[in-house]
């Protein structure tokens, strides 16, 4: 019997409990856990004992000019003008567009200059390999990351204190591209779910002050939810750091997923946030990537996922998976422990699949 991957998802964020556990796995595209894995398993046949239940049908951020996983020069102009260095990792704005608190003569690029033939060619392809899938698609750099992209990421701190204007300005100007612009055309596909990003948390807290975040932030972004739910999908977002502060604004202004859920960063212990906001909010992420994925054991791994398994899916509401994709430093024999537990959590017959090289 076929997997209802999408309903699944779908039962998730409904906050009904479903048999088989939903799940995403993957690694950054510049590692070598892949051929790592390749090697460990004796072939490449383990990549075909895995479907995720969420595809991610391409974000805008791999069109803005920078093409950061293609060959090319090392310095790269986005379409929006700021200058990125891209052979560090991670890649970064080395030349802001933005020379000085000041939107006096700039201009925004045309959405068509990133919403290419190109770009709805590859969504297409990727609806069409995943249509049994829970799909999405991004809207590029949120708020405050395209507008550190713009102005500097000091920079944009500085102004949020000396230039408050200026900041809620930028803010909003961003805001008005997405929402008029961008949105407007992504909303048209196919997809299941729109995935915005916009990190506000390192580890300790709020990037932004929280008071200042609710007044420039939050209502942008009420909009953006509510845009997509009128268009009858669901709103999904990625924030790394410490953001617990802001759970409840985002429950409230309709947020279903949150995605990433770092455990190491101050009180985002996701048993602790299932526990608070599990009945309003579905959690997707969980299993450490700064701790447990690179230093712990294969057998330490496998405990944290079963126990991640059975206590975040009680009533729903979660996707199981690592807080970021398998980064260069994980170990094979953690990758593969990784793996086969969520295949053992999310597939049928999964002892057929995967096995361990001898």
């Amino acid at each position: 019997m076929e997997i209802d991957r999408k309903g699944t998802v779908i039962s998730a964020i409904r906050h009904e409990e479903t048999s088989l556990c939903p799940y995403t796995f993957g690694w950054a595209p510049d590692s070598d856990i892949a051929e790592r894995m390749d090697s460990y398993y004796g072939s490449a046949d383990w990549r075909k004992s895995f479907h995720n239940y969420i595809a991610i049908c391409t974000g805008l951020n791999e069109y803005d000019g920078r093409r950061i996983h293609r060959p090319g020069p090392v310095f790269r102009k986005d379409h929006f003008g700021s200058v990125w260095r891209t052979d560090l990792r991670p890649i970064q704005v080395v030349e802001p567009v933005l020379k000085s608190p000041s939107l006096r003569g700039y201009r925004f690029p045309d959405v068509e200059r990133f919403l290419t033939s190109e770009w709805e060619r590859d969504v297409q392809e990727a609806l069409q390999e995943n249509a049994d899938c829970f799909t999405v698609t991004g809207v590029a750099f949120g708020l405050f990351e395209r507008s550190w992209v713009l102005r500097g990421f000091t920079e944009i701190l500085i102004d949020s204190v000396t230039e408050p204007q200026f900041f809620a300005d930028l803010i909003a100007a961003v805001a008005e591209q997405h929402i008029d612009k961008v949105l407007d055309r992504v909303l048209d596909l196919p997809v299941d779910g729109i995935f915005f990003g916009d990190d506000w948390g390192d580890q300790r807290g709020p990037i932004i002050n929280p008071q200042q975040w609710r007044e420039v932030l939050k209502p942008h972004y009420a909009r953006l939810y509510a845009k997509v739910k009128n268009a009858g999908k669901y709103v999904l977002h990625h924030s790394c750091g410490s953001i617990v502060e802001f759970i409840p604004d985002l429950i409230e202004i309709g947020l279903d997923v949150l995605e990433s859920v770092q455990p190491e960063a101050q009180s985002m212990a996701p048993y602790e946030l299932k526990d608070r906001f599990g009945d309003q909010l579905t959690f997707w992420g969980g299993l450490g990537s700064q701790s447990i994925i690179p230093f712990g054991t294969p057998e330490a791994l496998r405990k944290e996922i079963r126990k991640l398994a059975a206590h975040m899916r009680q009533d729903g509401g979660y996707i199981l998976a690592g807080a970021k994709d398998l980064q260069p430093e994980t170990p094979t024999e953690n990758a593969a422990a990784i793996l086969e537990e969520f295949v053992a959590l999310g597939e049928q017959d999964a002892h057929l699949t995967v096995q361990t090289a001898p």
